[in-house]
C-alpha cells in the first residue's frame, strides 16, 4: 500500500467534522478501495477551544487557514470555510500555487470566482473538485460531468435548497404561516440563524449557476441568474394551488434556448403527480433532460454533515483514482467556451398564456400571476390572483 493521501481541512463546522468522522469511521474501507490510506494532517478553524464532539488534538492546528494552505505538507486542501470572501478564496489560491489539490463545498465561492479558480487549477495541473457544493449527498456534478458527458442537456430543474423546501412543506402540511415554520426549522437545525441566503433564493441561485455552466459549457455568470425567494408566499397560495392540482416549490431552472440560456430561481407551481412535487421537507431533487437518456431524476439529502461529507470523501477517492476532470466539464484553457452568450434574466413571453381570453375572476382578490400576466388555470375558465408571481412548470 502506498503512502497516505495527506489532507488539510480548513473549516470545522458541521460539514468539516462530518468529513473527519467519515474518514475515521470508514478508514479501512477507504484504504482498501483507494489502495492508499487517507490521513488528516492539519486543520484550521476560528475557535480552537470549541467542543466539536470529537477529538482533533492529534491534528496539527493552524489559526490561519490561508497560512495552512501555503505551509503544511499535504496533498489536498479541503476548503469548508464558506462564503465568497478573501479568506476562502486565498486558501484555494495558496493551495493551488503550492500544487495541492482542492476539494470544496463552497458554492458561493464558485459562483462568484469559479472561472478564475478553474483557470488557475488547470494551469497548475491540480484538481478542483466540488461535488459537495451542489445538492449535498446527491452526485449531480459527477452525473453531468461523467455519466451524461456524451449527451446534450437541454434543461435542468430542481429543488436545490433544503431550508426552503422544509418551510414550504411545513406551510402546506401544517397550515402554519411562513414565520412560524421558519422558527421551527431553525430550532431543528434546518435553517440558519440568519436565513437570508436561503429564503431569498440566493443559495439555490449559486447552485443553478454552477449546474448551468457545467451542463451547457458556458461561463459562470451568477449576476445573470434571476433570483426570487419564498418569503412572500402566504397560506392562501397553497389552498388555491391545491385546487388547481399543483404544489408550490422553489426551483432552480437552467434551460438552453435557440439563441440564449435561462438561469433562474423562483417559486413554481408544479403538478402534484410530478417527481419534484413529491419531494418534501429537507430533501433535494434534480431533474436533467437530454436528447439521449431523456429524463434523469436524482433525489436525496441536500445538506448536513454526513451527506455533504460523503460527497467530499467521494472527491478524495476520485483524486486517488486519477479522475482529474476539468472543473467545468471541458478544459477552460483549451475549449472554445461561449463568450458572448445571452443569458436572459427573465423571459416573460416564454411563460405567459397564449391565445387565451381571460374571463371574469371568480375570486378577484387572489390568483396565479406569471410575470404580471394573468394565467389561465389548467381548466381554462377560471383563475385567481396569488400574492406572488409563479411560473407553471
Amino acid at each position: 500500500m502506498t503512502a497516505p493521501l495527506r489532507i488539510a481541512v480548513a473549516g470545522l463546522g458541521t460539514v468539516g467534522m462530518g468529513t473527519i468522522e467519515i474518514l475515521r469511521a470508514n478508514s479501512q474501507i477507504l484504504a482498501r478501495r483507494a489502495q492508499r490510506p487517507f490521513e488528516v494532517v492539519a486543520v484550521s478553524a476560528r475557535d480552537r477551544g470549541r467542543d466539536r464532539g470529537a477529538d482533533i488534538s492529534n491534528f496539527c492546528w493552524y489559526d490561519d487557514p490561508v497560512k495552512m494552505a501555503a505551509e503544511v505538507e499535504c496533498d489536498v486542501v479541503i476548503e469548508l470555510i464558506g462564503g465568497s470572501g478573501d479568506i476562502a478564496k486565498n486558501v484555494c489560491k495558496n493551495a493551488i500555487a503550492k500544487g495541492r489539490h482542492i476539494v470544496t463545498a463552497n458554492k458561493a465561492l464558485l459562483a462568484l470566482h469559479g472561472t478564475e479558480l478553474a483557470k488557475s487549477s488547470e494551469s497548475a495541473g491540480v484538481a478542483f473538485c466540488y461535488e459537495a457544493a451542489v445538492a449535498g449527498g446527491i452526485p449531480v456534478i459527477k452525473t453531468l460531468r461523467e455519466s451524461l458527458a456524451s449527451n446534450s442537456v437541454s434543461r435542468i430543474q430542481g429543488i436545490l435548497n433544503g431550508t426552503c423546501n422544509y418551510i414550504l412543506s411545513g406551510m402546506e402540511r401544517e397550515g402554519k404561516d411562513f414565520l412560524s415554520v421558519l422558527k421551527d426549522a431553525q430550532k431543528l437545525g434546518f435553517a440558519e440563524i440568519d436565513p437570508t441566503f436561503d429564503i431569498k433564493g440566493i443559495d439555490a441561485a449559486h447552485k443553478i449557476t454552477l449546474l448551468s455552466s457545467l451542463a451547457f459549457d458556458i461561463p459562470i455568470k451568477f449576476s445573470q441568474t434571476y433570483t426570487e425567494g419564498i418569503d412572500k408566499i402566504e397560506l392562501d397560495d397553497f389552498r388555491f394551488a391545491s385546487e388547481f392540482g399543483y404544489k408550490i416549490k422553489l426551483l432552480g431552472i437552467a434551460e438552453r434556448k435557440q439563441d440564449s440560456y435561462e438561469q433562474r430561481v423562483h417559486p413554481c407551481l408544479v403538478r402534484e403527480d410530478s417527481e419534484v412535487a413529491k419531494v418534501d421537507n429537507e430533501l433535494n431533487a434534480v431533474v436533467i433532460n437530454d436528447e439521449i437518456v431523456g429524463k434523469t431524476v436524482l433525489i436525496g439529502p441536500g445538506a448536513g454533515g454526513k451527506p455533504t461529507g460523503a460527497a467530499i470523501v467521494a472527491d478524495l477517492l476520485d483524486l486517488k483514482r486519477g479522475n482529474l476532470n476539468s472543473p467545468l466539464g471541458e478544459s477552460i484553457l483549451s475549449s472554445k467556451k461561449i463568450k458572448n452568450i445571452n443569458i436572459a434574466l427573465h423571459i416573460c413571453k416564454n411563460h405567459a398564456p397564449k391565445n387565451k381570453q381571460i374571463t371574469r375572476c371568480r375570486e378577484p382578490s387572489k390568483g396565479m400571476v406569471i410575470d404580471n400576466t394573468l394565467a389561465i388555470d389548467p381548466f381554462g375558465y377560471r383563475f385567481y390572483i396569488f400574492n406572488i408571481s409563479f411560473f407553471i412548470t
